[in-house]
């Protein structure tokens, strides 16, 4: 069977350095000027065989590799947005990824967020840890191998750029990824590989393009093989183009599509049937400043390649989702039931206490899903669409039984009017970001803070265990109140408190309490405060200088801090909390607690 090009996906953290390498793997491609040494495809770049070994040079005979894939096919959009979408039922579309990172910074948030989605879809990577020739003393040689630029260079220069290397393992490492140095790899099923790159200079592209075609052909040729009959993609992006109407960007990634096909694809309700009106691609380079019309019609396409597909009807075609072509007018059922099943298995529809999440995607929406569900976060409702009422509504209806869950999360979509109105009338919060593992951060920091407000305010509320201890000489008032001087054992004394005594019988309240003066609402262990103490007492009789007091706590109080606070609670404040449960029981036997 035919084999089709690996396709290769770009990640990594902005301002890693993603598009100018790509960038610069498109102009030297470019500047070989050989026929055909860089065809552009829809969201896409194809490198055929002989422009690899052009730029590559002896370094397959180096590595041993003899060259038998067409080519690769690069995806032009770099970036963990657009890989989401390249999206297929049990993985992603992309054969293989580099991951893009910054030599001098090493791993930053996005390149984390980057290798998680990279872990869930199950994608074989490479590392091209750029911008080498950022190092203090390094001498660049424009497009050179990094081998060999590595080897001009002087020690301590050499030095520092295997500490940078290694300190990138150890970080990996942590994130469960066995990697090291492209030259010291031995099992390439095992190890991930670092290829120090320079997307200005060009060092190290060639390494880098050798190792992903002998990655690629070596390890992957049974998922290479194209399948005889209709194709089969993903859709990258939809767009309004001028004159064209709404269209889809697809990658395909099996058969031929031809113009006249009969598709289905993904919709915001339902499947879409289609028939394929128009197939078309990106003119070559020296063309496009030639004419106003920056495409050109074909009549076919072949795995692997992109291609923009002019349609009827796709205003509601969804990003991520796939594309079939029925075998025949008597399969479209079939290919209908397919697509929906592949939607309905990302998209959540219950009646669980959890989030709302609103995506603009399908390819966004499984990797926000798996996210969530990692961080085990709740989802009620998952969906591909902008924030409407109804979802205000659907977020409102768990309020009260799970008022952390009450909340929409939204990545890059809009908030219609009506639902924006709404959610300020009950007071749903909305989430909203383009980046994924911040929209998750933003969520699970406010539901700390609401957790921290709840548990002080649940804290407040109650009686906490004190102990305190009436100072000898401070008695300042012998009644109507009791006026005297305590120091607080334990605990946390609070004002409107009654206090027992070690018999458990119960004083009286505390009315009042003051520190050097000023009238305070509590004293924590240590304090010594005057408290008036309001009840049918009299210093001499009821309580005596020297005497201990606690807190006499309500049961349904105890019950909370057993089961609730227990954890904000001190071993002290515990240990007050078990003499007081003492001294009731021994003053009443059935006593539950």
């Amino acid at each position: 069977m035919p084999i089709r090009q690996p396709i290769v996906a770009v990640l990594g953290h902005v301002n890693a350095g993603k598009t100018t390498l790509l960038d610069k793997i498109r102009g030297t491609a470019i500047s070989l000027r050989e026929a055909g040494g860089l065809t552009q495809h829809i969201g896409a770049s194809l490198l055929p065989r002989s422009t690899i070994e052009k730029i590559c040079g002896d370094l397959l005979e180096k590595f041993k590799i003899k060259l038998t894939i067409p080519g690769l096919l690069i995806i032009d959009t770099p970036g963990h947005e657009i890989f989401m979408n390249l999206r297929r039922r049990g993985g992603a579309v992309a054969d293989i990824a580099i991951l893009v990172t910054d030599f001098l910074k090493g791993l930053e948030a996005q390149t984390y967020e980057s290798l998680s989605i990279l872990r869930a879809r199950k994608t074989p990577f490479l590392v091209a840890y750029n911008k080498v020739d950022r190092v203090v003393g390094w001498r660049p040689i424009e497009n050179s191998p990094f081998s060999d630029s590595i080897n001009k260079q002087e020690d301590f220069v050499k030095k520092y750029v295997d500490e940078r290397i290694y300190e990138l393992v150890g970080e990996l490492t942590k994130e469960g990824f066995s990697a090291d140095r492209f030259d010291r790899v031995t099992d390439f099923t095992k190890n991930v590989v670092i290829v120090p790159t320079s997307a200005r200079t060009g060092e190290g592209i060639p390494e880098l393009l050798a190792i992903l075609a002998g990655l690629t052909q070596s390890y992957m040729m049974g998922r290479l093989q194209i399948e005889e009959g209709s194709a089969k993609g993903t859709i990258l992006e939809v767009r309004d183009e001028p004159g064209l109407g709404t269209t889809i960007d697809v990658v395909i990634y099996n058969g031929i599509l031809r113009k006249g096909d009969t598709i289905v694809v993904g919709g915001k309700s339902k499947a879409i049937v289609t028939r394929v009106r128009g197939l078309v691609q990106p003119k070559p380079f020296v063309e496009t400043g030639e004419s106003r019309d920056k495409f050109i019609h074909v009549d076919e396409v072949s795995a692997a390649s992109g291609v923009k597909i002019i349609a009827p009807e796709l205003e509601n075609a969804m990003a991520g989702s796939p594309l079939v072509v029925p075998d025949s007018d008597s399969d479209t059922d079939r290919a209908i039931a397919d697509v929906m099943s592949e939607i309905n298995r990302i998209k959540i529809n219950t009646n669980n206490k959890g989030v709302i999440l609103k995506a603009d995607t399908l390819g966004a929406l499984e990797a926000i899903v798996k996210y969530l569900e990692d961080r085990k976060i709740p989802i009620r409702m998952a969906d591909v669409s902008d924030v409407s009422k109804r979802d205000v509504m659907e977020a409102a209806a768990v309020k009260e039984d799970a008022p952390l869950s009450a909340v929409i999360l939204c990545f890059s979509v809009r908030v219609l009017p009506e639902a924006k109105e709404e959610a300020e009338r009950l007071e749903i919060p909305i989430f909203k970001n383009d980046v994924v593992y911040r929209l998750a951060e933003e969520y699970e920091e406010w539901a700390k803070q609401k957790t921290e407000q709840e548990k002080k305010r649940t804290v407040d509320s109650l009686v906490l265990p004190a102990k305190i201890r009436l100072l000898p000489g401070y008695v300042f008032r012998r009644s109507h109140p009791v006026i005297v001087g305590v120091e607080v054992l334990a605990g946390k004394a609070k004002s409107k408190t009654m206090l027992i005594n070690q018999n458990g019988d119960e004083i009286g309240e505390i009315a009042q309490m003051q520190d050097e003066g000023k009238t305070v609402s509590q004293a924590s262990k240590g304090a010594q405060v005057a408290i008036s103490i309001r009840g049918n007492i009299l210093v001499g009789r009821q309580i005596n200088e020297g005497d201990i007091l606690y807190a006499n706590i309500p049961e349904q109080d105890i019950k909370i801090m057993r089961t609730k606070l227990e954890a904000e609670l001190s071993p002290e404040d515990l240990q007050v909390l078990s003499e007081f449960i003492e001294i009731r029981r021994r003053k009443n036997p059935v006593f539950a607690l």
